[in-house]
């Protein structure tokens, strides 16, 4: 696409913005990969339509107010990246774009309340588990609530597991095979610790040791993804600072958070900071991705147990990073688990970060359609690789009033070590 953006009027991100733009042809083979072009079936609420938005701001023919409606719409969940044929990279342009546009939005107190609320707790797990046990006070009168406000209760379980501590450094079982470091994530430690002790016990099992650095923080995706850069940075050089370089690998098991790791060079791009982001980056590997590499993994004992699987794709675990096969061989290696694909399973299920809270009614049209979807496979159970996933997962399938458990990859691996089929 022909341009006439001045890289240099952007700052750093000038340039991977000018060149996203430029290798858009506008074919259209964006469109059916969509989640929000299906829910709106609008030209400006596709991947090309919200580039030639973007193009226009930029280049200045545009008011930033008339294109942000549809490009907050955005779920960011970069199914258009696989689906194009000239390899644009949308992810260079769209966070990068909410960055630029966050210094320059309109924002009434009320909506500005509400995001200072969520950036100050979800990133900090003491603080969000106290906020989500102070918000299960507000259930009667939750239908009196802003929508936005509603769909941040309605998300949460009816209870909060327990808080686990992590052990610092987690010896490997038998002879040390690896050493990791592990990201313990911050909403994931609320809602679902059990998938940092499976992360670990599956890791050392195999011979690897896990090293938890107390140092860490939150990834800092949640903050790109909604354009706040500032923390974005901030969480991302805690994270440089807290890592050491003495491992094998920087283990993830939450997709969005791996992904958020992954663009750190693209945060810090332009700061001094930019070439350790970019020595880091590659370092970052998905739970299922490391153990896949691994190889000679400890055999699954036969329970003598069917069950079948549903495998639900994290966007930012396929779309993200290209972590397809992975997690479906992990599950295949459990004797008389059947691994069954979801109807549609390349669709964002909706949650996308703060997507189910910013834009709680595409979000909750999305959970739904993939609710459905899950039910339709008559599994049982459904894996996926992310918490946001898993959290929007549970709360459609509970609507629905199905009987069907939602499962980390690795919590279902370490039940068949421990004697179950899932």
């Amino acid at each position: 696409m022909l341009t006439d953006i001045d890289p240099q009027a952007h700052g750093p991100f000038g340039e991977p913005m000018t060149e996203a733009v430029r290798a858009c042809v506008h074919c259209g083979f964006c469109l059916a990969a969509c989640p929000t072009y299906g829910e709106l079936g609008q030209e400006a609420d596709t991947p090309r339509g919200r580039i030639v938005l973007m193009k226009e701001v930029l280049e200045g023919n545009l008011e930033l107010e008339a294109a942000l409606p549809h490009l907050d719409q955005c779920l960011g969940c970069l199914a258009c990246e696989p689906a194009c044929p000239s390899g644009v990279r949308y992810r260079d342009l769209i966070s990068p774009f909410r960055a630029l546009a966050q210094e320059k939005r309109r924002i009434g107190p009320l909506e500005k309340l509400r995001r200072r609320m969520v950036s100050a707790t979800l990133p900090h797990p003491a603080r969000f588990r106290a906020a989500a046990t102070m918000a299960k006070l507000a259930a009667p009168v939750r239908t009196a609530l802003p929508a936005k406000m509603r769909a941040m209760l309605e998300l949460l379980p009816s209870s909060l597991p327990a808080a686990q501590t992590l052990a610092e450094v987690n010896p490997a079982r038998g002879t040390r095979r690896a050493r990791v470091a592990l990201l313990a994530g911050c909403a994931q430690q609320v809602l679902d610790p059990d998938i940092n002790a499976a992360t670990i016990a599956v890791l050392t099992r195999n011979g690897v040791e896990v090293v938890v650095p107390k140092g860490q923080g939150c990834c800092g995706a949640l903050s790109w993804h909604v354009g706040d850069r500032e923390a974005a940075m901030g969480f991302a050089r805690q994270n440089l600072a807290a890592f050491p370089d003495d491992v094998d690998a920087i283990v993830t098991n939450a997709a969005g958070c791996g992904s958020g790791m992954h663009e750190y060079p693209l945060i810090l791009k332009g700061t001094a900071d930019e070439d350790a982001a970019r020595t880091f980056a590659p370092r970052v590997c998905d739970v299922s991705v490391f153990l896949d590499r691994l190889g000679d993994l400890e055999e699954v004992p036969d329970s003598g147990e069917t069950v079948r699987v549903a495998y639900h794709d994290a966007c930012h675990l396929s779309n993200g990073q290209g972590v397809r096969a992975e997690p479906r061989r992990l599950l295949k290696r459990i004797p008389g688990l059947e691994l069954v694909e979801i109807r549609h399973g390349h669709l964002c299920c909706g949650s996308a970060g703060t997507y189910n809270i910013d834009q709680p009614d595409i979000a909750a049209s999305l959970g739904r359609k993939k609710a459905e979807a899950v039910v339709a496979t008559g599994a049982p159970v459904v894996a996926s690789g992310n918490i946001g996933c898993t959290t929007q997962l549970q709360a459609h399938l509970l609507r629905l009033g199905a009987d069907v458990a939602v499962r980390h990859t690795v919590q279902i691996l370490r039940d068949g070590y421990r004697g179950g089929a899932a």
